[in-house]
């Protein structure tokens, strides 16, 4: 036994704690059990449309424009409409996503879809984001090649498609969904919270959209 052995069991001994990692880890998983729930904030506790109606707002003032449309099967139209109105290339970027694979994006007969992740050299990249946080105007997306992460930081325009139903009010709610939907130890590698378009306001203070990533961020809800 080292010296560090011996102090660290002087300290065992002092605070009665048996030495064996079985009861120490019986211990730490009572201690998780027993754990009371962080405050969260009642401004996103609201009834579904509410929700929707916040989440609009939040993301709004975040400098993102949102489209809400009837069903999924309206979103290829969407995507095209707001590529047409900025006068950009009609053509897009996304993952394997089954949600956005099932959507009528033939219809759509001008539009040019490309696979995979982004290589940079894309204007526009359509996601689908698991859940969204009504009380930030926060996007939730998780990594994979559902949906590629280089999407959400490499296209100059970022277009996200999320369900009414999965905005739910608050961060600790849509982070207890992402733990059930995936179960213990198979959590996504990366979940970005994307709130708005990249911005920095590091030279004199300013405000440039675009920085660090899309310089605009446009949010297609569906249903709601």
């Amino acid at each position: 036994m080292n010296t560090r052995d011996t102090i660290l069991g002087k300290v065992r001994s002092s605070l009665h704690i048996d030495p064996s990692d079985a009861a120490r880890r019986k211990a730490v998983e009572e201690r998780l059990k027993k754990a009371a729930p962080g405050i969260v904030p009642a401004r996103g506790q609201l009834p579904p449309a509410q929700r929707v109606a916040l989440f609009a707002e939040m993301a709004g003032k975040l400098s993102a424009s949102v489209d809400h449309v009837r069903k999924a099967t309206d979103v290829p139209k969407a995507v095209t409409e707001y590529l047409r109105g900025r006068n950009l290339p009609c053509a897009v970027r996304m993952g394997s996503d089954p949600r956005l694979a099932a959507m009528p994006w033939g219809r759509q007969r001008a539009l040019e879809l490309r696979f995979g992740p982004s290589d940079g050299y894309d204007e526009a990249g359509v996601s689908h984001a698991v859940a969204a946080i009504a009380e930030t105007g926060t996007l939730v997306l998780t990594s994979g090649p559902e949906n590629p992460t280089t999407i959400n930081f490499l296209p100059e325009h970022h277009i996200v498609v999320v369900d009414a139903a999965d905005i739910e009010g608050d961060l600790e709610t849509v982070l207890a969904r992402i733990r059930s939907a995936y179960g213990k130890g198979r959590m996504p590698r990366t979940v970005n919270l994307i709130s708005g378009p990249s911005r920095s306001g590091d030279i004199e203070q300013k405000i440039i959209l675009g920085a660090h990533g899309p310089r605009a961020l446009h949010i297609i809800v569906v249903g709601g």
